[in-house]
């Protein structure tokens, strides 16, 4: 166990010394597969009844390329992870695409909150910016369901942010350990 424990921080120490030096163009090439991973964690998901919102595992990656990617390169993976959902490439939850769906609203949401969380990670307060990343998904996320449903704002809490608190606190968990695993290391020596 000690030895896996020596390699994973060595292998994220090594990460954050070339990400230091990595040029645009790997750096744009990292947010690539930051919004493919966003692809891939859409679906992972599960439907509830009640909602056309589905808890997906998304969180987790938008948190984490904020963190891992910086402010700038953590939101533009989630810009190109959105505008090509928007495009035609099925990659939003369970293969979708396109704008018109209940869900746009936090898909936007993920491009703001990749920023926050970013921002807040280089400035070393990741609780503060994780919580505010999530609250923004929230914010977005039933403003637009509200213009997609039209229904009134108490409905929309209940069908839009109470059912994912419980989830989206343990993902924001999860991207935090992880993220003090990693950027603990860079973090010691500055």
């Amino acid at each position: 166990m000690e030895t896996i424990r020596k390699i994973w921080n060595k292998t994220w120490e090594k990460y954050f010394e070339n990400y230091k030096v990595m040029g645009v163009f790997e750096k744009i090439l990292l947010s690539i597969i930051f919004s493919i991973l966003t692809g891939l964690s859409a679906q992972i998901y599960i439907k509830i009844p009640f909602t056309p919102v589905p808890i997906t595992f998304q969180t987790f990656v938008v948190l984490l390329s904020g963190i891992l990617l910086g402010k700038n390169f953590g939101c533009l993976s989630q810009i190109l992870y959105f505008t090509a959902g928007v495009s035609g490439i099925g990659w939003f939850y369970g293969g979708s695409f396109g704008i018109l769906r209940p869900t746009t609203g936090y898909l936007v949401g993920f491009i703001f909150a990749s920023y926050i969380a970013g921002y807040f990670s280089e400035r070393k307060n990741k609780i503060l910016g994780m919580i505010l990343a999530s609250l923004i998904i929230y914010f977005l996320g039933i403003i637009w369901l509200k213009i997609f449903l039209k229904t009134e704002t108490k409905n929309l809490l209940l069908i839009g942010v109470l059912p994912f608190i419980p989830f989206d606190i343990l993902k924001a968990i999860m991207a935090g350990i992880f993220a003090e695993k990693i950027r603990g290391k860079e973090d010691e020596k500055v």
